[in-house]
């Protein structure tokens, strides 16, 4: 019986393949370099090749990895450019949507995603990286959503997914955890209290700090996760 092509396949077993993926990457399990072939995924998600390769397709289209003739596929490097253009982009979009979203926010329902990044996260510690991660972006989708602007926060939520892996790589050499949550309690005061430009200006050093923080993180000398 021949092999289904991806077409074939159930979209549920692709999009699990595709969602599982894309978050070992995105939180740095499969690193930027590491090579991947069909059946080590397969092995990895206990999924069969067929959705993997489609899952793999995917990705491959997102730009988090690339086909490789006869070496299967290599999760994609972090570059100085990707940096520059993934932080460029939040930086002109996320205190634009800090600006709109001053006085229309659920103040508690920040504060309690706040939480989890203030608390979530210990240094060294893989699982609590993830959950920090994963909280962080919550918190900035959230301020994008209460702007009122979809398409804007479905920009930010794609943007987040991206600079998440490139936050990943930068806290393995420094915590800056500390920082992000005293940011994002001086920005749940100001959108709380209206201060549209106050907003706008602490979303900008915070997304400008940890750009900061990755660029020190991966040009560092003995970094092997950027080029």
């Amino acid at each position: 019986m021949s092999m289904p092509t991806p077409l074939e396949v159930p979209a549920s077993l692709t999009e699990q393949a595709v969602t599982a993926l894309r978050r070992e990457i995105i939180m740095t399990r499969l690193m930027p370099g590491e090579t991947l072939s069909e059946a080590t995924a397969s092995q990895r998600l206990g999924l069969g090749k067929a959705p993997v390769r489609a899952a793999l397709a995917r990705l491959a289209e997102e730009g988090l990895v690339q086909a490789v003739p006869r070496r299967g596929w290599v999760v994609s490097v972090v570059t100085i450019r990707d940096i520059h253009e993934v932080f460029g982009l939040r930086l002109l979009l996320e205190p634009e949507a800090a600006r709109r979203a001053a006085g229309r926010v659920d103040a508690e329902a920040l504060r309690r995603l706040d939480a989890v990044c203030a608390c979530g996260y210990r240094p060294a510690d893989e699982e609590s990286t993830h959950v920090f991660l994963d909280a962080n972006k919550a918190f900035h989708v959230a301020v994008a959503e209460l702007s009122g602007n979809g398409r804007l926060a479905r920009q930010v939520d794609r943007l987040l997914d991206e600079s998440s892996r490139m936050l990943a790589l930068g806290l393995r050499s420094r915590d800056r955890t500390g920082e992000m949550a005293h940011e994002h309690h001086a920005l749940i005061e100001a959108l709380a209290l209206g201060r549209a430009e106050r907003s706008a200006a602490i979303m900008h050093e915070q997304v400008a700090a940890s750009q900061r923080m990755v660029l020190a993180a991966l040009t560092a000398p003995d970094s092997a996760a950027a080029i």
